[in-house]
């Protein structure tokens, strides 16, 4: 998509009423469907994060968005392909700071360069007990992007043209916090599977988009 046509787009997303469970249903693994729904309690109890779905032109004017894939490590998401952003720390006041914070530290992109369009619909991840709370958020130019040399192993830039191509959805066997090995729902983007929680957010993203187009 051409990104001034996208920015044009953006007056809509504000207003829109978020698909939400419609959207993140559509790349839960069958198995999980019976488990999406969570208690007050758990949600209560679950740790706060913030990720930014950051938008921006290329050399083209195509509109593109920024990925990372997570090093190697001991943990939950080891290895996984995700937006910038990571866990609300005591000095932010709220998630959206948290997402621009994280996005600076992980990916280099200035604070005052982003422009926060909305949050969108909160995604609950249990195996690491955290409820991520996603934002939209551009740029009208090209950034530059820096690595964080301890955290992300590589920066991808998408097209968003690719993630509005329905032949990128995919369905994958993987393993997991969960199973051994497991079918799931994906995205095929610039080579790498998408899948889990950052697939649900993109899959609203997508689902908005549409709506508007």
């Amino acid at each position: 998509m051409n990104f001034d046509e996208f920015v044009a787009l953006l007056s809509k997303i504000k207003n829109i009423e978020l698909p939400a469970e419609s959207s993140h249903f559509k790349m839960v693994p069958p198995t999980r469907k019976a488990f999406a729904q969570y208690s007050d309690e758990q949600l209560k109890n679950a740790k706060r994060a913030g990720v930014l779905a950051l938008f921006y032109p290329n050399n083209s004017n195509e509109t593109k968005f920024v990925l990372m894939l997570r090093k190697t490590y001991k943990g939950v998401h080891s290895a996984q392909v995700s937006f910038p952003g990571g866990k609300k720390e005591s000095q932010d006041k709220n998630l959206e700071e948290t997402a621009l914070r994280e996005t600076f530290e992980e990916v280099g992109v200035p604070i005052p360069d982003i422009k926060v369009v909305r949050p969108l619909s909160q995604v609950f991840i249990p195996p690491s007990n955290f409820c991520v709370k996603p934002f939209v958020g551009f740029m009208d130019k090209m950034p530059t992007f820096i690595k964080e040399e301890s955290e992300v192993e590589e920066i991808i830039e998408v097209k968003l043209s690719d993630l509005m191509n329905d032949t990128n959805l995919i369905s994958k066997t993987i393993k997991t916090s969960y199973s051994a090995n497991i079918e799931v729902p994906a995205f095929n983007l610039n080579g790498f599977t998408v899948w889990g929680a950052t697939a649900m957010m993109l899959s609203e993203v997508k689902d908005i988009i549409t709506t508007l187009t």
